[in-house]
């Protein structure tokens, strides 16, 4: 007999003998609980490989998926054992694995989501997707900070939107449903929000168009309007509160002159629209498609606007340098440094040097190939990936004090009164479902509130709303 069906057997007889008095099934049930919490420390410490994320969501539903089954089979689904499942599975999932996962769960995850929702060459169905989201909302219950979560996954969702790489909007919903049944409407209402404004954007852009074809009849612009009538030109409006968008590093950068008219046009339309908004244009943001005729084959290349203006120098130049380019697009230099080298990393331009300075000359490659004749070229550099989890992390710690205060306004609201030990544990218990705040953390929003005159604090270890 295989010596874990031994081992099986052996416990669920042991359950049966004790069940009718209870005698040692506390034990039993930390036992239980320590085994699984070893186990999973242990398969989660050895994990290794480029996929951590999958190999994190996997192993951790394996491990759920089989102490379950053991559980339904051996103790009759007890509740007591399934809780002590449930305590390991939190344990796990919110415990520190020194600098490699050091509580990376819910970025991990929130990665394991996009590489679901996100179009590529792995095609899966749409009930197999749908089928792993769900298990992923198992992990996603075990996490204590799922507003850390909620960030990276609205920052993946922004990405996926923007560069229609989401392989179903159906799909988006869907998971945005499952995730608001557990944590409610505060905590999916920007996501909500973020399908609403790309569902009002491919209205506006329809009008847009409709709005080009009656400027036509103008004999002023005929010439004109037919040129951009033929232009496959995309416009995304986006509310900046419900965005987890970055503003542009340069506010100087100058358009591409066939981009420019396009631009006047759709503020002219939207302003006539939506009189007093004012717009933001995100070029950091916006891609373009080109067409790269210059080679023994043609390209069609989607790269950022950037990139893109950046390329088009090169119309008219047969080399140029950094400072050359600088002033024709008038990029800041650490942009456009970036921006050069993902386009020499790409294999489009040829440097002179191989550290870029002012007098770096940059030309063409002629001789680039593709066995691809449409691709994509990374907006950002892979290397941004740890600056953006430390940005995503800071944005949320602030957004943890706002929320506290918020929290702890609203009790002293509805008490009036109350003992610091009762304020704190009621703070905790409104908070922990979206987060597991820290006393340090509650105190230091109490005395904020305090500073701003919303409480004050009395001699007897006690609060009072001030209306």
């Amino acid at each position: 007999m295989n010596l874990f069906l031994f081992f099986i057997l052996a416990l669920s007889n042991m359950y049966k003998l004790l069940k009718p008095t209870h005698i040692g099934i506390n034990y039993m049930v930390e036992k239980l609980q320590d085994h699984i919490s070893q186990i999973g420390h242990a398969k989660i410490q050895s994990l290794k490989g480029e996929n951590l994320s999958t190999l994190f969501v996997e192993t951790l539903l394996e491990l759920h998926t089989k102490y379950m089954n053991v559980i339904k089979e051996t103790f009759t689904s007890d509740p007591e054992f399934v809780s002590s499942l449930d305590k390991a599975c939190t344990t796990i999932v919110n415990m520190k694995y020194g600098n490699r996962l050091s509580a990376k769960a819910p970025e991990l995850l929130a990665h394991y989501c996009d590489s679901l929702l996100r179009k590529s060459s792995k095609a899966a169905s749409d009930s197999e997707i749908e089928e792993k989201l769900l298990s992923s909302i198992t992990i996603f219950k075990y996490l204590d900070d799922k507003d850390y979560f909620q960030r990276f996954y609205q920052k993946m969702l922004a990405r996926r939107l923007i560069n229609q790489q989401s392989i179903s909007i159906d799909a988006e919903e869907f998971m945005v449903t499952k995730l608001k049944q557990i944590c409610g409407y505060e905590f999916t209402g920007k996501l909500a929000r973020m399908f609403q404004d790309i569902k009002v954007s491919d209205d506006l852009n329809v009008e847009f168009l409709e709005y080009l074809k009656s400027e036509l009849s103008s004999t002023a612009h005929n010439q004109t309007m037919t040129s951009l009538i033929g232009l496959d030109f995309n416009i995304y409006v986006l509310q900046a509160n419900s965005w987890p968008v970055s503003q542009p590093t340069t506010n100087t950068f100058i358009l591409p002159h066939l981009l420019e008219k396009p631009l006047h046009m759709f503020e002219a339309f939207y302003g006539k629209k939506y009189s007093g908004r004012k717009l933001c244009w995100m070029y950091n943001l916006s891609n373009a498609e080109i067409r790269m005729t210059h080679l023994d084959r043609s390209y069609f290349v989607t790269m950022g606007t950037y990139q893109m203006a950046i390329l088009l120098q090169f119309n008219e130049h047969q080399q140029l340098t950094i400072t050359e380019v600088e002033d024709a697009t008038k990029l800041n230099i650490k942009e456009l440094e970036k921006q050069v080298i993902s386009l020499i990393d790409a294999k489009f331009l040829l440097a002179d040097t191989n550290n870029l300075t002012s007098s770096s000359i940059i030309s063409i490659n002629f001789d680039y190939k593709n066995k691809r004749t449409k691709f994509k070229v990374p907006l950002l550099p892979q290397k941004e990936a740890t600056h953006d989890s430390e940005s995503s992390q800071k944005a949320v710690e602030e957004d943890r004090k706002f929320y506290l205060q918020a929290v702890i306004v609203r009790i002293m609201k509805a008490r009036k009164k109350l003992k610091h030990n009762s304020l704190i544990e009621e703070v905790i218990t409104q908070s922990k479902q979206r987060f597991l705040p820290s006393i340090h953390i509650i105190k230091k929003c109490i005395e904020i509130l305090i500073d701003k005159q919303y409480l004050e604090r009395s001699s007897n270890d006690e609060y009072s709303y001030i209306a």
